[in-house]
C-alpha cells in the first residue's frame, strides 16, 4: 500500500527539517525565531509567549531562541509600553536582512526542486500550499 498524501506531506517536512549540517541548522533556528517575531508583529505585540505559540514550543525554549537571536543582533528585547514587567521583541535591521537572505535562498531551493515544472504548475502548487496554510490556522 502506498503512502497517503498526509504521510507524504509529513515525510517531506521531516526530510527538510533534518537535512542540514549543524551550523546551518543553527542558522535555520535563528531564521525561524526571527520569522516568527516578524509574523507575530504583524498581528499583535510580539512577546516571548506569543513567539512560543507561533513556533509551537514552550516558553522557556522560545525565550532561549529569542535571547540567541538578540545576541546575534537579529532581535531586540524591550519593556512593553505601559507594563515594564512585560517584554516585547522587535526585529532589527540585521534581522530584516537575515530574512531577505533566507527568503531568497528559499526561492532558489523551490526553483531547483521544481525544475521542469511549468509556471502554471508552480503557481497552482503555491496556491495549494497557501490554502493548506490558511486552513491550519485557527479561525479568528
Amino acid at each position: 500500500m502506498s503512502a497517503g498524501p498526509g504521510q507524504v506531506l509529513f515525510e517531506f517536512v521531516r526530510h527538510w527539517s533534518r537535512r542540514t549540517a549543524p551550523d546551518v541548522a543553527e542558522q535555520g533556528r535563528l531564521v525561524m525565531v526571527v520569522e516568527s517575531v516578524h509574523a507575530v508583529s504583524g498581528r499583535r505585540a510580539a512577546t516571548v509567549n506569543a513567539v512560543a505559540h507561533e513556533i509551537g514550543i514552550d516558553q522557556s525554549g522560545a525565550s532561549r531562541l529569542v535571547k540567541e537571536a538578540a545576541a546575534a543582533g537579529y532581535l531586540v528585547l524591550r519593556a512593553a509600553d505601559g507594563d515594564a514587567r512585560r517584554r516585547e521583541v522587535d526585529v532589527t535591521q540585521a534581522g530584516h536582512e537575515l530574512l531577505e537572505q533566507a527568503h531568497a535562498w528559499q526561492e532558489e531551493v523551490f526553483a531547483q526542486l521544481t525544475t521542469g515544472w511549468s509556471e502554471r504548475r508552480r503557481t497552482q502548487f503555491r496556491r495549494d500550499l497557501l490554502s493548506l496554510l490558511e486552513r491550519s490556522h485557527p479561525s479568528a
